[in-house]
Formats: structure tokens, C-alpha cells, sequence
């Protein structure tokens, strides 16, 4: 789990803002472009007056719940290490003069706290696959991109029998919410629901399934998850989600996304690491029976870290493809695959190892054309940007989300012109 810390601004209006984050400085200079905060976005600007850093990020979010509950003065009394104050306003006023047990981050708990087990908090990495698209369901060598962006879930117990479901988006607005009653997930038929609605219960209902133990009581609970990302961009709504409920329920998450979504499972690899991996299926089960291997992927961390990550952007192709219509369409026009996997294999060690820009342009390039003779389509490039002098490299499914091109600055006004207008610096996007 990444290290976390909790911050306070102070905004235009002498109000003080408190939050938790994996990246300070992302995080604090989303909120001074209008972009980190409902409450920050209409009192800029803001200033950064207090920062505390965790060893985990779920104990910087209870640290930040607890902070959110101070007053005026003891928050100002922690600004100012004021250890005195901070002391005196920490006396509870209220009849019962209880401590609360809910701001106590998890670590810190007593074994015998009731709400150790029930409370919870996970945190999961966006993605991008830069090599191996499709063919990595094959076998082939991927090499994926946690991305700075995620998705945050935060579950916290309540007395009804029922689980009190909200969803937020970047700017920390609720694009989703419902209720639905324990016995509802434990049953096998269900409410009538839309879409996203019947999406969750799929995954709760699986869930239980792998682990019969996950809500048995008649206790429910108060769900929130966080998008740091506009959840059409692409960069693993889906994944994520599965990865924090697999936390949640203390189950496996790949096998939670293959009842469910499916896939390969490199964006729950993404999900789970903080720096670059490589990312290869072993799908040849004889092999793997002879070998006594019970590995059905290998994941590795790796050093990339080009030294010409000021020459490569994302941009966002204004329009969020379909995962698993992409996968279908692989599967239905893929030709002999081996050749390509041994040719993608080895371009993607390549790239992982490469020290120019002339050269990663080079090995995207010819990556493009393996794909694009593979899955029989045009690449982007040659479909949208013939005219550009750089390079451009699919991400993924193609034709949606993201692509990645290689130039300078000044360069994106060349589809800054052509509407494309989602451009973000690689060092802006990586983990």
C-alpha cells in the first residue's frame, strides 16, 4: 500500500480545506487549477499551510477524517504545533465524553476494537498498457504503467441490514449512488436496476460467492469510492474498483475480475504496483502442470524511467473505449499469433531498455504495425494523424482512451487543432 499524507489549505475566503492524497504535490496543484475540490474550486486561490506524511495512505485518510471533525482553533492549534492548545481543544465536550473509535486510523486500533474488522479503506492505481495490447492474452510479454491517477474505496459500518452505496467523481460530485439490502447480495435473484446498479451487484454478489464470509451479519455499510480521474478517460474505472472490493472482501482480485469483467488481469497488476511492471499470462496449463509450476502470470517490476519523458504526451481521444469489445473483435479476426508474440516479446524488452527517443520511436512504430496486421486495422496514426512528424502509440484497446505520442510542447498544438485538447505531460500521467 503507498505512503499517504494528509494537507491542509487555506482558502480565499480564510476557510481551511483538509484531504488526503498519495501525491502531494499533484494533489495540491490540482486544487490551485480548480480541479481538486467542489469547496476549493469555488475559493481559489489556495495555499498549502500543513502537510503530515504516513507510511500508508488508509492512515492518512483517517487522520484527514478525524482533522475534518476538529474545530477551527484545534485545527489551527495543529498549523501552528501550538501542542498546548492542540491538547486543550482536544478535551471531548460532549455528555457521553467517549473517544471516537471511527477516527482511529486501522494501524493503530486495539485488537479488540469492534470496528477493526468492518472498517476499511483501499487505494488502486489507474493503468495504461504501453506494449502487448491483445496479444498479451496470448501469452506475450506486456509492459503497463501505473498510472498517478486511482480510485479510493472507504467503507464504514452502520446498524442497517443494507450497504449505502456512493461513487465520486474527480471533482467530487456523485455520478452514482443506491442502496442495496444485504439479502438482495446474498440471493440469487435480485431488484430490478440500471445498468451500473446491476454492474455493482454482479461484483458483490461474486464476491460472497469467493468468500461466503464476506457480509453474513446483519450489520450493513456506508460505501464511498473517489475517482481522481474523469471516469471516461480510461484509465481502469473498472479495475480499480474490482481490485479495492477484492481488498474489501479479502478475496483474490484476479479471480473477482475473471467472474466478472474479464481480461487479461495486467490492470490489476497496475491496480496493486506503483511503479512500472512487466506483465506475461502463462496460459500454457500442460506446461505448467510438467514444470509443477502453479503460476498463471508473472509480474515483475521494472526500471523504466526514459530519460526523454519530456518528449512524450498522453492525449485522450475523446472517447472511452469499450475493453471487452475490443477483446471480442481480437479474438474473432487474430491470425497466428506466435510469431507476433515472439516479435512483441522482444520489442518490448527493447523499449524497456532503449536510451533515445529515435530509437523509441522506432520500436512504437513497428509495435504499431505488428498490431495493426494482427487485429487487420489501421493504426491511429495512419487513421487520424498521417500528417504528424512524431511518433504515436496505441494504449490499449484501439481507437478510445488514450494514446501516447512523442514531441515537443509546442508539437500539441498540432491536435490541439483538431479538438484533442486532453493532453498531459508523461511525467504528469506515470507513477
Amino acid at each position: 500500500m503507498p505512503k499517504g499524507f494528509v494537507y491542509i489549505l487555506e482558502c480565499s475566503d480564510g476557510t481551511l480545506y483538509t484531504g488526503s492524497t498519495i501525491d502531494l504535490e499533484l494533489r495540491v496543484n490540482q486544487h490551485e487549477i480548480g480541479k481538486g475540490a467542489n469547496h476549493t474550486k469555488k475559493r481559489l486561490p489556495v495555499k498549502l499551510i500543513f502537510a503530515q506524511e504516513f507510511p500508508r495512505i488508509d492512515e492518512a485518510f483517517y487522520r484527514e477524517k478525524q482533522i475534518q471533525g476538529w474545530s477551527r482553533k484545534k485545527k489551527l492549534a495543529l498549523i501552528e504545533e501550538d501542542f498546548n492548545s492542540l491538547k486543550k481543544h482536544s478535551e471531548c465536550k460532549n455528555d457521553s465524553h467517549h473517544k471516537n473509535v471511527a477516527s482511529t486510523p486501522l494501524s493503530h486500533q486495539k485488537p479488540d476494537d469492534t470496528l477493526v474488522a468492518e472498517r476499511s479503506r483501499s487505494y488502486s492505481h489507474g493503468k495504461l498498457l504501453l506494449t502487448g495490447e491483445y496479444v498479451v492474452l496470448d501469452g506475450a510479454l506486456a509492459l503497463a504503467l501505473p498510472t498517478k491517477f486511482g480510485q479510493s474505496l472507504n467503507v464504514n459500518p452502520i446498524e442497517e441490514s443494507k450497504i449505502i452505496w456512493k461513487s465520486y467523481d474527480e471533482n467530487g460530485k456523485v455520478w452514482f449512488e443506491d442502496s442495496l439490502t444485504i439479502e438482495e447480495i446474498a440471493s440469487v435473484s435480485s431488484n430490478p436496476r440500471n445498468d451500473v446498479s446491476k454492474r455493482l451487484l454482479q461484483i458483490l454478489k461474486v464476491a460472497k460467492q469467493l468468500n461466503p464470509q464476506f457480509l453474513t451479519d446483519n450489520k450493513g455499510f456506508e460505501v464511498a469510492t473517489e475517482l481522481e480521474f474523469p471516469n471516461f478517460w480510461g484509465l481502469g474505472t473498472s479495475s480499480t474498483l474490482i481490485n479495492n472490493i477484492a481488498n474489501w472482501a479479502k478475496v483474490d482480485a484476479y479471480k473477482l475480475l475473471e467472474l466478472t469483467f474479464g481480461g487479461s488481469g495486467y490492470d490489476i497488476a497496475c491496480a496493486q504496483n506503483s511503479s512500472a511492471i512487466t506483465y506475461q499470462l502463462n496460459n500454457n496449463e500442460m506446461l505448467r502442470q510438467a514444470q509443477h509450476d502453479s503460476k498463471k502470470r508473472f509480474i515483475n517490476e521494472v526500471n523504466f524511467n526514459p530519460k526523454f519523458s519530456d518528449n512524450l504526451f498522453f492525449i485522450h481521444l475523446n472517447k472511452k473505449q469499450d475493453s471487452r469489445k475490443g477483446i471480442a473483435k481480437y479474438e474473432a479476426n487474430k491470425s497466428d499469433t506466435q510469431t507476433s508474440i515472439y516479435e512483441i516479446n522482444s520489442l518490448t524488452n527493447q523499449i524497456i531498455n532503449c536510451n533515445s527517443l529515435n530509437e523509441f520511436e522506432s520500436l512504437i512504430t513497428a509495435h504499431e504495425t505488428i498490431i495493426s496486421k494482427l487485429i487487420k486495422l489501421k493504426s491511429i496514426k495512419a487513421d487520424l494523424f498521417p500528417d504528424y512528424k512524431g511518433a504515436i502509440k496505441s494504449l490499449g484497446a484501439w481507437g478510445g482512451d488514450f494514446i501516447l505520442v512523442t514531441g515537443t510542447p509546442s508539437d500539441m498544438s498540432y491536435f490541439k487543432n483538431k479538438n484533442y485538447n486532453t493532453i498531459l505531460k508523461y511525467k504528469d500521467m506515470v507513477k
